[in-house]
């Protein structure tokens, strides 16, 4: 048995079987939401290169538009994790 301590596990949050299913069902339920506003992997990966191929081009305003994407999609994505560490935590507690 693994040591619940071992860096790999404190890493990855849990053990890796358990890691690699949350993120598959995690992925798939993001897939679902975006399927659901009509994106396709190819749409994301087209608009990912898009604004590499554009960001020397159209300079800061790039810049600023990743950073405003990205700061939103923090907005979304830290308070869940925030949420879901604690409450790991908290069950994790005897």
């Amino acid at each position: 048995m693994t040591d619940p301590r071992s860096p790999a596990r404190r890493f990855l949050g849990g053990s890796p079987g358990n890691v690699i299913l949350k993120l598959v069902v995690l992925s798939f339920v993001v897939g679902l939401v975006f399927a659901g506003f009509g994106y396709t992997p190819g749409d994301v990966v087209a608009m990912l290169t898009f604004w590499i191929d554009r960001l020397p081009r159209i300079g800061w305003d790039a810049v600023v538009s990743i950073g405003q994407y990205l700061l939103l999609g923090a907005m979304i994505v830290v308070p869940i994790w925030l949420v879901v560490r604690i409450l790991e935590s908290v069950r994790s507690r005897p």
